[in-house]
């Protein structure tokens, strides 16, 4: 005869047995809205106590939503502490969710483990994998999902045409003199940025510096083209494009830019690959979702704990209960 205390399983509590599930999705759904603190004040509650019902309102959340089973899916990681920390994400694009949080870096091994949770079956039917120009992801890709042809995003190429034109701002401003200086000095925004995003005092000072100093008004409009890049259903026509895009560097000392260039010129296959129109997915999404990230990360609570930002995370786009 087996001895000792049991407890008995009663559906209507949670995981946490102090309170009834339907009370943990009350605080969970309040949380959507409002901050931890808020919600504690509002109900009267320990702040960790919050904390804990909506971890399990959000792991509800996912167990509705079933296990993944993406066809087109992006990568990328964030960084979560200082000196380098990171974590990868992994989005299904078809249907605007993340699946994945985890690894203990970046590394190849670290998105081995994506693969590993979402099993072979599945990661055979991933067709498309969109994801940086960091070559431990494509190698992680390339072994464990076959049939998925790799696309690089294009936010993480224009970053890098960003940071580009970046160096000839600094380059010019060390190379100039005297009263050609106070145009370029400050200006690193209204430089940076598309010119629609600009207030008009912006654009007023965009106007004066490229009217003052030719060889960024000459980068900037390259900067400005290359994004026509991604509007061709040709890759013949694509490489065209971007052929003439490199031949005007020529003799134009822009030296950012020529390393650039080669960048594409190395990775060109996962640039053509948006030139098929199966490929044509909404390429926003993943830098779209690291903006949700950074604000979640910027509020005071779940930073200590990995868990509660994990769920956070993959929690987002899925509907409210």
């Amino acid at each position: 005869m087996a001895c000792g205390v049991k407890n008995e399983k009663l559906d209507f509590l949670s995981d946490n047995t102090k309170y009834t599930l339907r009370f943990a999705m009350q605080i969970g759904g309040l949380c959507r809205a409002m901050t931890i603190k808020d919600v504690a004040r509002r109900m009267r509650l320990n702040w960790h106590t919050v904390k804990e019902l909506d971890k399990i309102y959000m792991k509800e959340q996912l167990r509705l939503a079933g296990p993944p089973a993406p066809r087109v899916i992006g990568i990328d990681e964030i960084s979560i502490k200082k000196r380098h920390i990171y974590r990868i994400v992994v989005s299904d694009l078809d249907r605007k969710r993340a699946i994945w949080f985890g690894g203990n870096g970046r590394a190849e091994k670290d998105m081995d483990m994506f693969y590993a949770f979402l099993g072979k079956k599945n990661a055979k039917k991933v067709r498309l994998a969109v994801m940086d120009m960091w070559q431990p992801f494509r190698n992680s890709t390339q072994a464990h999902a076959p049939n998925a042809a790799i696309l690089f995003d294009k936010f993480h190429i224009l970053r890098h045409l960003g940071e580009a034109l970046d160096k000839i701002r600094k380059s010019e401003y060390g190379r100039v003199t005297g009263n050609q200086r106070k145009f370029i000095k400050g200006q690193k925004y209204v430089l940076l940025s598309h010119r629609e995003n600009l207030t008009n005092e912006g654009k007023k000072n965009l106007a004066l510096l490229l009217k003052a100093n030719k060889r960024l008004n000459t980068a900037y409009i390259l900067r400005e083209s290359f994004d026509q890049l991604w509007t061709y259903n040709s890759e013949a026509w694509a490489r065209r494009f971007f052929d003439n895009w490199k031949a005007q560097l020529r003799w134009q000392r822009l030296e950012p830019y020529e390393k650039f260039a080669k960048m594409i010129e190395k990775h060109w296959d996962g640039i053509a690959a948006y030139c098929q129109p199966e490929n044509k997915v909404a390429l926003g999404f993943v830098e779209g979702l690291n903006n949700k990230i950074r604000v979640i990360q910027r509020r005071a609570y779940g930073l200590r704990d990995e868990e509660y930002l994990k769920l956070k995370i993959l929690t987002t786009g899925l509907p409210e209960l």
